[in-house]
């Protein structure tokens, strides 16, 4: 798996950009498992997102999942064309 490991309390020092080939798409149904297990089991989901300084991988709990964004702790947003992978 790609990305450096970062905190998920750091997210918000990084800038959040587009990866270079927008999965939103692809991974829809892996991020709505992925909201589903958090909800429902508290389990983690690894998700790698990219960043100005590369791509940055965080293990979280996804909250809720809108058209555009996932939403995990603290009201944080990560944009869905941002991120590259989703792993359990």
């Amino acid at each position: 798996m790609i990305g450096q490991i970062i905190e998920k309390e750091h997210i918000l020092d990084y800038k959040i950009i587009p990866a270079a080939e927008d999965k939103t798409y692809l991974l829809k149904d892996k991020l709505m498992a992925a909201q589903r297990l958090g909800n429902e089991f508290k389990s983690k989901t690894t998700i790698v997102f990219q960043t100005e300084d590369g791509p940055k991988r965080i293990e979280t709990t996804v909250w809720s999942l809108t058209e555009h964004y996932i939403q995990i702790k603290s009201g944080v947003l990560i944009p869905l064309k941002s991120i590259i992978e989703v792993d359990f």
